[in-house]
């Protein structure tokens, strides 16, 4: 009788033993990845920044080659690049500088400082022009992040943005010359996006524009030639869309 009871206690205590070890290596599954889940996340992950890759496939890439035409086109006109706050109070009251305003078209990103809201007048022309065409396709707003900088404005934005474009130099930041602007690419659609692309496009085969498409920054940075004053008044007597009659020429770039 001793040795049956001593026998079902053994039984028994072997019993809870395996529950507690199948419970145990259940809740050890449960919370703890094993390698083949670790992995799985891994591809995934991989896959998914392979997908933004591809997806990034601008038409105006950013490059050495772009930044040297920019400064080439401002050496051209002739324009200097602003040292510092004082050059930058005079161009404004030369009226060398214009105020970009903001319009039923046109926004501006609120944390650019009211100082830096110049640039020269064919290029808020330019703006203005892109602006209301986008309004009128979209019924939204063409958004500035950047206009004039100086180049004390441009030395600081490198310290800590090596992507920043040098403060001196062939291929200087053409900001610094307040013929460029930064349009807000991100949050676009598609479509949105291709319209602004076909748009530039022409006016880039024109000359008049040398656009760039920045990726961490996520917006157009498009140069203005001087040359799209005298091109905008030819166009108040036979209208065009540039980004109309650019459609085919783009899709059959691509």
């Amino acid at each position: 009788m001793t040795q049956q009871v001593s026998r079902s206690r053994s039984l028994c205590t072997l019993f809870a033993t395996l529950i507690l070890a199948q419970g145990a290596a259940f809740a050890l599954h449960s919370t703890e990845p094993n390698r083949a889940t670790i992995a799985k996340s891994r591809h995934k992950i991989h896959q998914a920044h392979h997908r933004r890759r591809l997806a990034w496939n601008p038409l105006f890439r950013p490059s050495h080659d772009s930044l040297l035409r920019q400064n080439e086109e401002i050496d051209r006109i002739d324009l200097p690049r602003i040292q510092d706050d004082d050059e930058l109070e005079a161009l404004k009251a030369a009226h060398s500088l214009v105020p970009i305003v903001e319009s039923e078209s046109l926004k501006i990103e609120h944390r650019l400082e009211p100082a830096r809201r110049y640039c020269r007048p064919w290029t808020r022309d330019f703006v203005e022009d892109l602006g209301q065409a986008y309004y009128h396709q979209f019924h939204a707003q063409i958004q500035v992040n950047s206009a004039v900088r100086t180049v004390k404005v441009q030395q600081k934005l490198r310290r800590h943005n090596r992507n920043a474009a040098p403060a001196d130099g062939d291929t200087a930041s053409s900001h610094l010359a307040g013929v460029t602007v930064d349009l807000q690419r991100r949050g676009m659609t598609k479509q949105q996006v291709r319209f602004v692309e076909r748009y530039l496009f022409y006016l880039r085969e024109l000359g008049l524009v040398e656009p760039e498409e920045e990726r961490r920054h996520w917006c157009f940075h498009v140069m203005v030639s001087d040359r799209y004053a005298d091109w905008r008044q030819s166009q108040t007597i036979v209208p065009r869309l540039p980004a109309q009659e650019s459609e085919i020429a783009v899709t059959g770039s691509n």
